[in-house]
């Protein structure tokens, strides 16, 4: 992540509807898939500013971890949350430590996400829950990916052969985003073809004025209900919750 583009993340992640709304699909999946109403001891990898610690401490106690130095001297001064700088690809934990590892739109930023999960499963407890978000679809590839210095993007193939591989058991797939899924596709396919030369530039802006902020958060709340219901069988985002049985 660019550094200037970080510090907006504060503001972002708090009240920006994407944020908000993806924020409550999690927990929501958690309570349902994961929490049995034991305090779980949870890995929260890749924190940025924060708010997905806040929001995983209501099942348990969280320990974040962040890679960036940079971003690890915000949050311990700045904001005076608890970090350890580490990579998803090398992280000082002990085996079985965590019932509950989650890395939320973090292993699309690694080269090697096969490692990414297998020192995601190294840290969980056997019977514990691995939990993972990633941008979803090659064709919504944008600047939005260039800024945020992303590898890849995932159809759900894609995360059941890392899971494959590493012998995890798929509890819960689906995608989300969904129901904006055509309007953001078209929205980048227009930037591309007219500014392949400019600047890339993320989808989030601080600047969102109030109403479409509004009105968005209240069309993709409605994947709250729908989530409830059904695996969605496509969208921006891709989320699974995979097991340890071995």
């Amino acid at each position: 992540m660019q550094r200037d583009y970080y510090y907006q993340y504060f503001h972002l992640e708090r009240n920006n509807w994407w944020f908000q709304v993806r924020f409550e699909i999690i927990k929501q999946t958690i309570q349902r898939y994961v929490f049995n109403g034991t305090p779980l001891k949870i890995l929260n990898i890749g924190v940025a500013t924060g708010a997905g610690s806040d929001m995983l401490s209501v099942f348990g106690n969280v320990v974040s971890s962040e890679y960036d130095e940079e971003t690890c001297r915000f949050l311990k001064y700045e904001l005076k949350i608890d970090v350890i700088q580490a990579s998803v690809t090398a992280l000082p934990f002990a085996d079985n430590t965590f019932d509950l590892v989650c890395a939320f739109d973090v292993i699309e930023h690694v080269e090697d996400d096969l490692q990414a999960y297998t020192e995601m499963k190294r840290v969980c407890k056997k019977g514990g829950k691995i939990a993972v978000t990633v941008p979803a679809f090659l064709m919504m590839w944008s600047g939005h990916d260039v800024i945020n210095h992303h590898f890849r993007r995932y159809k759900r193939e894609g995360i059941l052969k890392l899971l494959s591989h590493h012998h995890l058991k798929s509890k819960y797939s689906s995608y989300f985003n969904t129901i904006l899924f055509l309007p953001v596709l078209l929205i980048r396919l227009a930037k591309n073809a007219l500014g392949k030369n400019e600047i890339p530039q993320s989808d989030f802006q601080t600047n969102t004025s109030p109403l479409i902020n509004k009105t968005l958060k209240a069309i993709f709340s409605v994947e709250l209900f729908l989530l409830k219901l059904m695996s969605l069988p496509f969208g921006v985002s891709y989320f699974n919750i995979s097991e340890k049985v071995d």
